[in-house]
């Protein structure tokens, strides 16, 4: 039966295939293809697997007390013969063969599958007997990491018709999918900037997030659709409806050929203005990306990734240099701007939670954040300064603090980038002396109180997603209030335009990295508020510069003064399409 769900959009593009669903325990496990030459030896895996828990069995029933339960060796017996069962061991081996599934991800899969026919069971013992396949999975899966601990994950072939659908996905668990193949993404929660939105649309893959209950809706290898510009997810399509959203895909990747040509010409307005468009990357290789999208630089550089990757300890410094160093000289040259750690709210770190209250605030976007936790961990604070100026000696690195709102944070911050600089110096490690500190602007009273940052600081970069949410008090990964997230919203607009006018007026260089910098809709329009210099994940590159080139400054003064003279919602959205047409 086909239908539709809607949710969010965060990442454009149309993604037909089929569904590819992730239960939350299924995370634990590595999912990845094999090659055809490799399912026989996969097969094996699986069966040495149900030996050696066979084994365990017979140890367990052969070491019970002769006064035990007799409902021990019941216990015992009925988990030998669910490991025998044809519905779990038949059918996770048909998925090997058939899907070329690894095992893990085959017997999960399984597992899933006959999970839903114990829901669907009236009476409640029989209901019950699903923990027991759960555990005897449990233990085959123990059985395979021990088997397996030489082997590698990722993809080993490739499958161009997946689409992830889960309940939810945190950002450190998403990078997973960077080296895997997939068409869409869907999650039941998330909002448009929640940084596991921001994570999937790098991926360049079309994705809705906030589709209330698609992971419960819908099923595995069900046939689905992703409109990833409205935020809609149709399932089971009729033939008519997969004929029109095929030719709309046609249509896109035709688009996009189109806009390739665009790749390496100048970034200038009609009236000659050059406008810098940077790259937000994540990780050291998608410099990559941002060189092959023809990005004059990377405008922020989000390091908290590779802490994320780390559990129970924070990277040490020589590790940090290597993965700086990486990015910059995959950047040839280019700029690199890389933001100091920013963790807390809906980007947790496991080492975080020691004595610090972290896990313990009552509102974690409201608490220890940021710099605030960096000045509060100088030790690890002075560990990363020294590896972001370190790797200054290969190439144009600037320093990007997040969330700094009072003088004395500021100050503290340089001090300690000073005192970085002077154990450099005494150890005798090359460094750019000369390397620029930033900040970025993402509270309302950072841009209210900005001749403190203008100052004290070389340049400034509006971290539009955080000024949302500070300035609307909207929680960004709260799906109960994610429509009220707008960056449209007047005071927003206001606090934009007044920090871009005051910094140019003080001859410091500010820059757009948040999500609006990548939204070709709201291009012209900050383009007409005097923005210059545009940083956004490298798939948004060339539609931005597409809207770029096609822009007059001049005729975009008058309408975009009158989208900021508006505070009616009618009136700012009758102003935005004046700003269109301009």
């Amino acid at each position: 039966m086909s239908f539709t769900l809607h949710g969010i959009p965060v990442s454009r593009g149309i993604a037909i295939g089929r569904a590819y669903l992730i239960a939350p325990a299924a995370l634990d496990v590595d999912h990845y293809l094999i090659e055809p030459a490799q399912i026989e030896g996969e097969v094996e895996r699986f069966r040495a697997a149900q030996q050696h828990v066979h084994r365990e069995l017979d140890t367990l029933r052969a070491d019970l007390a002769a006064d035990a339960p007799s409902e021990m060796g019941a216990f015992i017996n009925v988990h030998s013969m669910i490991l025998n069962d044809a519905m779990l061991v038949q059918e996770t081996i048909d998925l090997i063969r058939t899907r070329r599934y690894n095992v893990e991800w085959a017997l999960t899969e399984q597992l899933e599958r006959l999970s839903r026919h114990f829901d669907d069971i009236e009476d409640e013992y029989l209901r019950e007997r699903k923990a027991d396949i759960e555990q005897v999975v449990e233990r085959v899966l123990k059985a395979l990491a021990g088997a397996s601990a030489t082997l590698g994950g990722g993809v080993h072939g490739a499958c161009d018709e997946m689409i992830v659908v889960a309940h939810d996905i945190a950002p450190a668990d998403m990078m997973q999918f960077k080296t895997q193949t997939f068409q869409g993404f869907v999650t039941d929660l998330g909002g448009r900037t929640s940084h596991t939105a921001i994570v999937a649309r790098s991926l360049g893959i079309p994705a809705a997030v906030g589709v209330q209950h698609a992971s419960a809706l819908i099923r595995q290898d069900d046939l689905i659709i992703v409109d990833g510009d409205h935020g809609i997810v149709i399932v089971d399509p009729a033939p008519i409806v997969l004929e029109e959203y095929s030719y709309r895909q046609s249509e896109k990747e035709l688009e996009q050929r189109k806009l390739q040509r665009l790749k390496f010409s100048p970034t200038q307005t009609v009236c000659g203005t050059r406008i810098e468009l940077c790259a937000n990357i994540e990780l050291p290789e998608d410099a990559r990306a941002a060189v092959n999208s023809g990005a004059t630089g990377v405008g922020l550089f989000r390091t908290e990734f590779l802490f994320m990757n780390h559990k129970h300890r924070l990277p040490e410094e020589e590790e940090q240099f290597a993965a700086y160093r990486r990015a910059v000289e995959l950047m040839n040259g280019l700029p690199v701007t890389i933001r100091t750690i920013d963790v807390g709210a809906d980007k947790p770190l496991d080492s975080m939670g020691g004595g610090d209250g972290y896990e313990t605030a009552a509102n974690p976007a409201l608490g220890l954040r940021a710099i605030r936790w960096s000045l509060s961990e100088p030790q690890m604070f002075l560990t990363q300064l020294r590896a972001i100026l370190r790797a200054s000696a290969f190439g144009t690195v600037k320093i990007l603090i997040p969330m700094l709102a009072h003088a004395q944070e500021i100050d503290q911050t340089l001090d300690l980038l000073r005192e970085a600089k002077r154990q450099l110096d005494d150890a005798g490690i090359a460094y750019d002396p000369s390397v620029q500190v930033g900040a970025m602007i993402e509270i309302p009273a950072a841009a209210i109180a900005l001749p403190l940052f203008l100052k004290r600081l070389d340049f400034l970069s509006i971290g539009t997603n955080d000024l949302i949410q500070y300035t609307l008090a909207i929680d960004r990964a709260d799906n109960a209030v994610a429509h009220l997230y707008d960056p449209l919203h007047p005071a927003v607009l206001h606090l934009i335009a007044f920090t871009l006018r005051e910094a140019k007026r003080a001859g410091v260089p500010v820059s757009v990295c948040g999500e609006m910098a990548g939204d070709p809709a709201l291009t012209r329009l900050l383009l007409g508020m005097g923005l210059t210099e545009f940083s956004m994940h490298p798939s948004q590159l060339l539609v931005v510069k597409q809207e770029v080139l096609r822009s007059h400054l001049k005729t975009l003064e008058k309408p975009v003064a009158d989208v900021l003279a508006a505070f009616e919602p009618e009136e700012v959205q009758a102003a935005l399409k004046r700003v269109a047409l301009a």
